[in-house]
C-alpha cells in the first residue's frame, strides 16, 4: 500500500506476533481442526509467551491444535464451549494447572459478537436452571427468566483466512470460516494467516466476509497441513 495508508502485510510470523506478551487473552479460530491458523499457532509457541487466557471453540484435538498450547505449559485459562476427549485439557484441569470456563457455543459466539458491536453485556435464556447460571444474575422477562453475559473482548485473535487483499478485506473457506471472523472483531489487534494474497479489488465486494476495517496484520502462508479429526467412510457389512 502506498501514501498516507500504512501496509498491513508483514513478511513473517514472528513479526506478525510481535506484540505479544505475557498474560495476554488470544482468541483463535476454528472449529475442532478445521480452519486453524496453524502458522501463527505454531509462532505463538516460539515467541515464548506464557500465562495465556486462550478463547476456542474446543481446545485443540487428538493431541493437536491448540492442545500443543497446552501441552507447552503456555495456557493460565480455557474459555471454550467443548471439551469432550480432549485429554490434553481433563488431565490438566485435574492437575489444577488448568482453569476452564465452559460456555455454551452460541453464547461463546455471541458473547464475542458482543464485544465487537460495542455490547456490554446482553440477556440469553440459554443455560437457565443449569451450572452455566451460577454466579450470574438472572432476570425474569416477559415471564422468563434469563441470564446476563457479558461481552468477551481479546488481546489478540488469530484469524485463517482463505483470501485477503491488501487492506484485510477476508474471505473465508467454507466451514473454516466458524468463529474467525467474530473474533476478529473482538480483538484490540486482529492479526490474518491467510492462504491467498490478492490485490485490492481482486475480491468482489459482495464476496467479502469480513472488511479489512477489522484486521491490522497479514502474513501469507501458502502451504498448510489442514489437520482434520475424522475420515468419514462406509462401514464393511
Amino acid at each position: 500500500m502506498t501514501g498516507r495508508h500504512r501496509s498491513k502485510i508483514v513478511a513473517t510470523i514472528a513479526e506478525a506476533l510481535a506484540p505479544l506478551t505475557d498474560g495476554m487473552t488470544i482468541l483463535v479460530g476454528g472449529f475442532g481442526l478445521s480452519g486453524n491458523p496453524e502458522a501463527l499457532m505454531r509462532g505463538v509457541m516460539e515467541r515464548g509467551v506464557r500465562d495465556l487466557t486462550m478463547v476456542s471453540n474446543n481446545a485443540g484435538a487428538l493431541g493437536r491444535g491448540l492442545g500443543l498450547w497446552l501441552r507447552a505449559g503456555i495456557v493460565r485459562k480455557v474459555i471454550c464451549s467443548y471439551i469432550g476427549p480432549n485429554d490434553d485439557v481433563h488431565s490438566r484441569m485435574a492437575a489444577g494447572t488448568l482453569d476452564v470456563e465452559v460456555t455454551p457455543q452460541g453464547t461463546l459466539a455471541e458473547r464475542m459478537r458482543a464485544a465487537g458491536a460495542g455490547i456490554p453485556a446482553f440477556y440469553t435464556p440459554t443455560g437457565v436452571g443449569t451450572l452455566v447460571e451460577r454466579g450470574k444474575e438472572v432476570k425474569e422477562i416477559g415471564g422468563k427468566r434469563y441470564i446476563l453475559e457479558h461481552a468477551l473482548h481479546g488481546d489478540v485473535a488469530l484469524v485463517r483466512a482463505h483470501t485477503s487483499d491488501q487492506f484485510g478485506n477476508l474471505r473465508f473457506w467454507r466451514t473454516a470460516r466458524n468463529f474467525n471472523p467474530v473474533m476478529a472483531t473482538a480483538a484490540k489487534l486482529a492479526i490474518v494467516e491467510c492462504d491467498n494474497l490478492v490485490a485490492n479489488g481482486a475480491i468482489d465486494p459482495d464476496d467479502v466476509h469480513l472488511a479489512g476495517m477489522y484486521t491490522h496484520r497479514i502474513v501469507h502462508i501458502a502451504e498448510h497441513e489442514n489437520a482434520f479429526e475424522f475420515t468419514p467412510g462406509r462401514s464393511a457389512r
